[in-house]
């Protein structure tokens, strides 16, 4: 089945054109790393397939039905969220807001607590973790509704190169039961765990394999581009070893 399904997908703020003519497809199963340029409109997609906003043009199907849809089994995991991190709340307390207007479920909660690897952390309150400890607690969140599809917006913001890595290897856990997309502009850390690319900069082009080419950039920056690797700019395409 078709996890994502966007057709002549168009958006603006106002006079301004975000996305024109967007169309791609992600069957299920895929792990999809969304990359692009600062204001290209990476996190602007994301939330046309939330429903958070609405197209001017085209459509957006998630698991064959139309967005928004109330009983769409989609997760999300938005960005920045370390704000509010000193509000006087359990891991507990916050895995369980992820239930929304449904009933609570004291076995779902430590279910998706097991799923991320922080089961013994649930009476900490969320201030007393590490950013990829939270991040994990924030996935947690979104898996209570029992999810097939997992949407995260630049999941690996504010987390050092250790907790990235961590993070990064639960996601492809995680794949293995449910379709996975992240957006990110770290191509690093997303080459070596994700199965395929869609290049985004107004409009959007989905490739089916996981290596970020010469070719890829160019049509993303419109010129060539130095990335930075082990502290160093230098190209770094495919398969790479220092």
């Amino acid at each position: 089945m078709k996890a994502v399904e966007i057709q002549n997908m168009s958006f603006s703020y106002g006079h301004s054109l975000v996305l024109d003519q967007v169309s791609f497809t992600i069957q299920e199963g895929d792990f999809v790393g969304i990359i692009g340029p600062n204001g290209g409109g990476k996190t602007t997609l994301m939330k046309l397939m939330l429903g958070l906003l609405k197209p001017q043009k085209g459509t957006i199907k998630l698991l064959g039905k139309k967005v928004p849809h109330p009983k769409a089994s989609v997760g999300y995991v938005p960005q920045n969220t370390s704000h509010n991190i000193d509000f006087p709340i359990t891991v507990e307390e916050c895995v369980a807001l992820g239930f929304l207007n449904q009933k609570k479920d004291p076995k779902l909660i430590s279910w998706a607590l097991e799923q991320v690897h922080m089961q013994d952390y649930r009476f900490k309150r969320l201030g007393e973790l590490s950013g990829g400890e939270r991040q994990r607690i924030f996935i947690a969140r979104a898996l209570v509704s029992s999810p097939r599809i997992m949407l995260l917006d630049e999941p690996s913001s504010n987390i050092d190169v250790g907790g990235q890595e961590q993070l990064f290897k639960l996601l492809e856990e995680l794949n293995q039961q449910m379709t996975v997309v992240v957006v990110s502009h770290d191509l690093m850390v997303l080459s070596n765990r994700i199965k395929s690319v869609v290049c985004v900069n107004k409009t959007a082009h989905y490739h089916p394999e996981r290596e970020v080419t010469s070719e890829m950039m160019r049509k993303m920056y419109g010129c060539e581009v130095d990335l930075i690797a082990h502290g160093i700019p230098h190209r770094v395409f495919a398969e790479h070893h220092c």
